[in-house]
């Protein structure tokens, strides 16, 4: 066997151990593996064409940069683990935390009545929180909220705003001066900078209720009334 095709066979071993992280001392092995047969290839070489120097280190350099990528790879597959984990702790300290995340949904719940002392019932106050997210300044901005039969119950009038991301509470009062029964709705943002249009995403609110991991190693959090999100959905804790 020639000694390049010694260095290619160990080549070749080496780039298929690489696909397959769960091979442990892949590099070490895949050195042993190389040393004893450019040994065995010098030991039985043949006197009258004996092997090029040259072949040789060219083999062993070749044998060097592919062990340190290989290396290189171990090192990232532990920082990507520890990356991992250091997620899933930021993540867990946000549980029993409200977030807004990218959505058009939102939910008015109703605090239980009470009675006062003169024994009269006070009803007890509605609240939706949601949020509005802006590409650039706003001179107007306005949410508009849709009843779970598509029509529209209220409009929000948030004036001149700043790019960013800006909290809105509802207290269920609708345009027709009446209170708005408790469960799911909808909103549509719009914005404007005078007669130009302003870019608005509109956030959905909820609070954090657990932490996963998914198929592809991210952390989700579980938010309630609105499933599984990415860290990188979140545009700001409450």
């Amino acid at each position: 066997m020639a000694v390049n095709e010694v260095g290619d066979s160990v080549l070749s071993a080496m780039n298929t151990r690489n696909t397959n992280a769960a091979v442990a001392g892949s590099v070490e092995q895949t050195q042993d593996q190389f040393l004893k047969l450019l040994l065995a290839q010098m030991q039985n070489q043949d006197p009258l064409n004996p092997m090029d120097n040259a072949e040789i280190t060219s083999q062993m350099a070749q044998l060097s940069t592919v062990t340190g990528i290989t290396q290189l790879n171990e090192t990232l597959n532990v920082l990507m683990s520890s990356l991992s984990a250091n997620q899933s702790l930021e993540a867990a300290a946000m549980i029993g935390h409200g977030v807004l995340v990218p959505g058009n949904s939102l939910v008015l719940s109703k605090a239980e009545d009470t009675v006062n002392e003169a024994g009269e019932t006070v009803t007890g106050p509605s609240l939706a929180i949601m949020g509005v997210e802006l590409s650039g300044s706003a001179s107007s901005v306005n949410v508009n909220i849709y009843n779970e039969n598509g029509a529209l119950v209220r409009t929000v009038a948030l004036g001149a705003q700043d790019a960013g991301v800006i909290p809105v509470s509802w207290d269920g009062s609708m345009d027709d001066g009446t209170t708005a029964p408790a469960g799911r709705y909808t909103f549509a943002v719009e914005a404007a900078n005078g007669n130009q249009a302003v870019g608005a995403t509109a956030l959905s609110f909820g609070e954090v209720a657990s932490v996963t991991k998914g198929s592809d190693n991210n952390v989700l959090l579980n938010v309630l009334t609105i499933g599984s999100v990415k860290l990188s959905d979140i545009r700001q804790i409450l």
